[in-house]
């Protein structure tokens, strides 16, 4: 917020806000930019947060529930790729 304020208090002047504080001049101006559509709440860092069971939608719910069975189908399979290889060299010897 502070990077944003002083960007946004000197005329937008990315290049100069980027020095200052270390960090890149799209950085700066992508803060910026989510500052401007979504006010602080834009600055959120929401990256590898999940929503709690009960925040979720009916669909969220069920793509959630769509990707663990998913998951769960391609271990098993891959399980049974390994048995069948055991199966196999088992018969060689």
């Amino acid at each position: 917020m502070e990077i944003v304020q002083y960007c946004i208090n000197h005329d937008r002047n990315y290049k100069e806000t980027a020095a200052k504080y270390g960090c890149s001049y799209s950085q700066v101006y992508s803060w910026v930019g989510k500052y401007d559509s979504q006010g602080t709440d834009g600055l959120n860092d929401n990256r590898g947060h999940r929503k709690a069971e009960e925040d979720l939608t009916d669909k969220e719910k069920l793509e959630r529930e769509n990707k663990r069975l998913k998951e769960e189908l391609r271990r098993k399979e891959i399980e049974v790729k390994f048995l069948k290889k055991l199966n196999e060299f088992g018969r060689r010897q």
